[in-house]
């Protein structure tokens, strides 16, 4: 049975991997990809998922959408994933136009009109808070909300308590998660250490796979790689993105996870965008040291689930199975 999804994405180089593992996928089909600012500037991060669809040989409609956050300055992601975005590959620019219909009411019409539809989001929230604010009953209408983004209980990758997708516009990440939107959070540390791909699993794909799309997956990340290395002191390739994908695609690849309040700060100095997770369930007791999360708690159970582990080796077998 085919599974219908939407990707909103910042498009740079571990998003089009992720992007790649969806449109390779027999049993998905992408009924259309939403650019949000982030990473990249719209304009850019359309270009990059549209010659992404093209290079896997699917027609995707691409919609264009929010080129800022909500209520913060614009943080570009260069130093991180090169000034296009992809390495400076230079790849050609993409025979298919963006769509003219904005992302926002898009991703409400594709939502409303696919009862039941996955949402992948790659990227900020600004896109989906936009399309929420507007339509707040399609968080009801989507089965699964695989969110990359955020830490849950570790360290942050753009500052020492917060992921870049959360930090980059924290305002939208709170609206979407508080919306009741059946949200899985995958968090950036998921894709560390063990995940990571080494150089021997890096050299792999060039040499002996050797594929467009086996190529594609390491060149395209060559800044990333080099940003993961000499600034995060990793020891080869993360991929947040795909492995977000690959739980999307396959849920199993999670071995850890658990259904939390989850709170995003809004208002610290050193914590912006941090993803406060009740690990313990302490937050529901209505004493004064919690009372700011009463918000949560009235609404019900918890409804995000926090994925606190993978299994690396089958994450890593599932992309190599989508670059044949």
């Amino acid at each position: 049975m085919t599974r219908k999804m939407i990707i909103d994405t910042d498009t740079a180089s571990d998003d089009a991997v992720a992007i790649l593992m969806a449109l390779q996928s027999p049993d998905v089909e992408v009924i259309g990809m939403t650019i949000v600012a982030g990473n990249m500037p719209v304009a850019q991060g359309s270009i990059n998922a549209r010659y992404t669809a093209e290079l896997c040989g699917k027609d995707i409609p691409v919609y264009e959408g929010a080129d800022a956050p909500l209520m913060r300055e614009v943080y570009r992601a260069y130093f991180f994933h090169g000034p296009d975005g992809m390495g400076n590959m230079n790849y050609p620019a993409p025979k298919r136009p963006a769509e003219k219909q904005h992302a926002v009411p898009a991703l409400i019409d594709m939502i409303r009109a696919n009862p039941g539809v996955e949402l992948v989001t790659l990227g900020p929230l600004t896109n989906v808070a936009l399309a929420l604010s507007q339509a707040p009953e399609i968080a009801g209408m989507v089965s699964r909300c695989i969110v990359m983004g955020g830490a849950a209980c570790t360290v942050g990758n753009i500052t020492p308590a917060a992921e870049y997708n959360i930090w980059c516009d924290p305002e939208a990440a709170r609206m979407v998660f508080r919306s009741g939107m059946p949200i899985e959070m995958i968090g950036w540390e998921t894709c560390r250490g063990d995940a990571n791909l080494t150089e021997d699993e890096m050299r792999y794909y060039k040499e002996t796979i050797n594929t467009p799309l086996s190529n594609f997956t390491i060149d395209c990340n060559a800044s990333a790689l080099a940003a993961n290395r000499d600034w995060l002191g990793d020891p080869g390739l993360g991929l947040p993105d795909p492995v977000a994908m690959a739980i999307a695609l396959d849920p199993t690849i999670c071995t850890r996870k658990s259904k939390h309040y989850v709170e995003v700060e809004c208002e610290g100095v050193y914590t912006r965008g941090m993803t406060v997770v009740d690990g313990l369930n302490v937050t529901p007791y209505d004493t004064a040291n919690v009372a700011m999360w009463q918000v949560l708690a009235q609404k019900g159970e918890p409804h995000i689930t926090v994925c606190w582990e993978i299994d690396a080796a089958r994450w890593k077998a599932l992309l190599e199975k989508c670059v044949h």
